[in-house]
């Protein structure tokens, strides 16, 4: 019997343990380990930061539907791994520490035979001074969160309708944070709502990011094909955002977020304040910050580890200019290229580099968005990761399945108002998701597949994608046919 350990039950590890589960049945031991009770539909926390949605339209409960699979599910958190084992033990194990209520700060040593880290980020409030729920903004990056803003939000909302103008900034907290995606659904889903009510003129509306232009996404932005045209991401996000009478700050990065002010550098080495009523602004991520250690006890943490904390696999690390990178940097197999046995998949795995071009202040500061590995890309590698892992159980010597993402097209559906009639719903695929200007040297990417267009139905297909994959995610029948 072969035991898979799988960290994480976000969207690339739920997704990843399911289909091993599947392929591997009864016979071989599939465990999860993850500090959350719930598993949480991430995309949709934006409409729970609006309102439109409670925390339970987002979440369920994980054990009911691991224990319906056969899947061990422990309630801890990972913080050791040690891949060689130690003097007690020549098979790998990972140290985790239990955080439900009944066995709380127990610790564990968990053997494997495979494992996949699929951790997921540590949002890193701390990297920008007083950044955060706990401090002086928000966030939507959890379902609680996204809650916690909506308290706030109505409170804004309540003193507009009593005559009071108010001041929101909404997009990236930090000189270097990714997500870009998440904050632009939420000022639109919020522009709407101040819309709806009547509320507009006593709203001022700002966007501000450190994207170069806007609509990078930090994926370089793209050129997508639009009513028989083809228009850059920055044209299509522009549009949207001055639909709504929304202004814009781009190549910022925020250092530092007083009450009510936003302190900011722009890439010509200005320092600014903006000032607000309310903020939303996404953190920088980080790797979890788990730790390594080989059989004789040495640390090896740089070994499996990158930099920012998040794990290495199979893509090219050497360093070099932004212009000799390629497509094929990026990885494939998520494997580790020391510990064959471990694999990291969604945002748990360091990319190789950078999609948009590094831009560095006059004064020093970094400031660009770094890579995207959410939603569809996520889902994708987990479950690629799960069929090798498990054909490698059966006897497999290679990887038959692979996934890179300069090889894999995205598909996604940025909210802008939710509305049974006046709802907006930008639908937008890209391929590759990592340009190949080697490929495809006129745009980057193959327009065939690179398109967009914004309306009600993409409003309504982002709700149905909201139901399909829960029904995914519970496993309910035929769950393995509905895509990534």
């Amino acid at each position: 019997m072969a035991k898979v350990v799988v960290l994480g039950a976000g969207v690339s590890g739920h997704t990843c343990a399911s289909f091993l589960k599947k392929k591997l049945g009864k016979k071989h031991e599939v465990v999860v380990v993850t500090p959350n009770s719930y598993y949480q539909w991430i995309p949709s926390n934006i409409w729970v930061g609006v309102g439109q949605m409670t925390i339970d339209d987002v979440r369920f409960e994980l054990k009911k539907v691991y224990d319906r699979w056969g899947i061990v599910y422990k309630q801890a958190k990972a913080l050791e791994i040690h891949p060689e084992g130690d003097a007690s033990t020549g098979r790998g194990f990972v140290t985790i520490e239990y955080t439900d209520a009944d066995n709380a700060g127990t610790r564990e040593n968990v053997e494997y035979d495979y494992l996949v880290n699929a951790t997921g980020p540590k949002l890193n409030f701390e990297a920008t001074e007083g950044l955060g729920p706990d401090q002086n903004s928000y966030s939507v990056c959890t379902y609680s969160h996204a809650a916690h803003a909506w308290e706030h939000l109505q409170e804004s909302i309540k003193k507009m309708q009593a005559g009071e103008k108010q001041r929101f900034l909404i997009g990236t907290g930090h000189a270097m944070a990714t997500c870009q995606g998440a904050a632009f659904e939420y000022i639109l889903n919020i522009a709407h709502e101040i819309s709806t009510r009547g509320l507009s003129k006593m709203a001022q509306i700002t966007w501000i990011s450190n994207e170069y232009e806007l609509g990078d996404f930090g994926m370089g932005g793209a050129f997508i094909k639009r009513g028989g045209y083809i228009t850059p991401t920055k044209v299509f996000t522009e549009s949207l955002l001055a639909e709504y009478g929304i202004n814009w700050i781009r190549r910022a990065g925020v250092y530092k977020v007083e009450d009510g002010k936003a302190h900011y550098e722009t890439l010509d080495g200005e320092d600014h304040v903006q000032e607000f009523d309310f903020a939303m602004l996404i953190p920088a991520f980080s790797g979890v910050g788990m730790t390594a250690f080989d059989r004789e006890g040495n640390d090896i943490t740089d070994t499996l580890f990158a930099p920012n904390k998040f794990m290495k696999v199979d893509g090219d690390y050497s360093q070099k200019p932004f212009e000799d990178w390629s497509a094929d940097d990026w990885p494939s197999t998520y494997q580790n290229p020391t510990y064959g046995n471990i694999y990291a998949v969604g945002i748990a795995f360091a990319p190789p580099h950078a999609i948009s071009k590094p831009m560095t202040s006059e004064k020093g500061r970094a400031i660009f968005p770094t890579p995207p590995r959410t939603g569809m890309p996520s889902g994708v590698m987990g479950k690629i990761t799960a069929l090798n892992i498990a054909e490698r159980i059966h006897g497999a010597t290679e990887h038959a399945h692979k996934a890179s993402m300069s090889r894999m097209g995205a598909a996604c559906i940025v909210s802008g108002g939710f509305g049974s009639f006046t709802g907006l719903g930008a639908s937008m695929t890209v391929f590759p998701v990592v340009p190949d200007w080697d490929k495809y040297p006129e745009w980057g990417r193959d327009m065939k597949y690179s398109v967009g267009e914004a309306g009600l139905a993409g409003h309504w297909l982002k709700v149905l994608l909201h139901y399909l994959f829960f029904h995914k995610a519970k496993g309910y029948p035929f769950w393995w046919l509905i895509p990534e």
